[in-house]
């Protein structure tokens, strides 16, 4: 019996061996990796405030657990020293990507389907009429309606027909292909081809070219503004821009951006609502002290039948020309308005002498004949089109890509 109880008690004896065991190994596992809270050491004299909160790296290696750990509390006499945070490289400034437009040159050629599109029931429809056979007076009725609907005007749209009926008396040819000739010749010499189309951009002595952009609202001023800076880049002119719109809230930031793209800087004013004529007066001055070729001012957009308005752009124009004279005076234009946009070119022409128009939404509109009238009524040749939304979809106006594109 007690060698039983003998057994037993070893038994007890181991069993509770190995439970400490065990406790003592699950305390281990238990403990490891974890922080030991401890107090930063003082200051030291010129160590910055943030370097308190530093503490060095865990020793440990192999381990994946990205949590700092701190080391046991040093031994009597023991210092820690503070490594300074190594300094960080500044990012790399990335300079922005200049844009390079492409040449403006044969720019409305390329555009021409697009063109042709818009204009389409003009040729066609005359076409249509006068190659069908017999052309009695209801015939050229119904031609005389088609070129008026198309804003050709009633002036022009008399010369047409009564030369188109001349040639049809004499020739007496009625096939597609002699009407689209004739057609041709006729429109062509509306659009009057031997008008002087280019635009002022090179400097004038010892002076950059100014232009002046004016305009009703919605017509794209400033669009066209930022379009114009990429046409004349593309010919190697050094441009600035004068943001003079300053009632628009972001008219000045819309310029500078259509100007950033190309490398082209913006003379502006911080403060809403300031002076046009002292924001133009400034653009003009950079221009000339930087060297530029061509400096291009934009304007606010303003009702033709606002006096206020009208005086104002004039005091804009005579602040200008206090130090240079303007070269250019160009008129943005709103192909679809048809007759209206008549009337707002006239009244704009007499505040401040148009010197060639801008039409913009051509591409939208199947008003061609608005070309032939606006020349008519101002004496001044249309210079540029818009077709398009496109940043490079502004072309300088061609009178016979022009006329193919509605006859052909």
């Amino acid at each position: 019996m007690a060698d039983v109880d003998t057994v037993w008690t070893y038994v007890i004896i181991g069993v509770a061996i190995l439970v400490g065991a065990v406790a003592y190994g699950v305390s281990l596992v238990r403990g490891r990796g974890r922080t030991v809270e401890r107090e930063a050491p003082p200051a030291r004299p010129g160590l910055p405030a943030e370097d308190l909160d530093r503490r060095p790296p865990s020793d440990t290696t192999g381990t994946t657990d990205t949590t700092d750990t701190t080391a046991p509390p040093a031994g009597e006499g023991a210092t820690t020293t503070l490594e300074p945070e190594a300094p960080t490289a500044p990012e790399p400034t990335l300079e922005p990507t200049l844009e390079r437009p492409e040449s403006a040159r044969g720019r409305l050629q390329r555009l021409r389907a697009r063109l042709a599109r818009s204009n389409s029931s003009i040729g066609q429809g005359l076409l249509a009429l006068l190659s069908r056979g017999k052309l009695d007076e209801e015939a050229w009725e119904e031609v005389e309606d088609t070129l008026i609907s198309s804003d050709l005007g009633v002036e022009a749209t008399t010369e047409l027909v009564e030369s188109l009926r001349t040639r049809v008396k004499i020739d007496g040819a009625t096939d597609e292909a002699t009407v689209r000739g004739w057609l041709r010749d006729d429109l062509l010499a509306l659009v009057q081809p031997e008008m002087d189309r280019r635009i002022a951009s090179s400097r004038v002595g010892d002076r950059p070219a100014v232009i002046l952009v004016v305009g009703v609202n919605g017509t794209g001023k400033t669009t066209t503004v930022g379009k114009l800076a990429r046409v004349l880049v593309a010919e190697d002119r050094e441009v600035l821009l004068g943001a003079a719109d300053t009632f628009r809230a972001a008219a000045a930031d819309q310029l500078e951006t259509w100007g950033a793209r190309v490398g082209v800087a913006t003379v502006r004013s911080d403060k809403d609502g300031a002076d046009p004529a002292a924001v133009a007066f400034d653009a003009v001055k950079a221009g000339i002290e930087e060297e530029v070729d061509v400096v291009i001012i934009d304007t606010a957009g303003r009702l033709h039948n606002k006096v206020g308005l009208m005086d104002e752009l004039g005091k804009v124009k005579r602040v200008i020309e206090k130090q240079s004279p303007i070269d250019e005076v160009l008129l943005v234009l709103d192909a679809t308005t048809g007759q209206n946009g008549l009337q707002q070119a006239k009244v704009f022409s007499e505040a401040v002498a148009v010197t060639g128009i801008v039409l913009t939404k051509l591409d939208g509109t199947a008003k061609g004949g608005i070309v032939v009238a606006v020349q008519r009524q101002l004496g001044v040749p249309v210079k540029l089109v818009g077709l398009g939304e496109g940043p490079d979809d502004l072309a300088p106006f061609d009178p016979e890509a022009f006329v193919d594109a509605i006859v052909m």
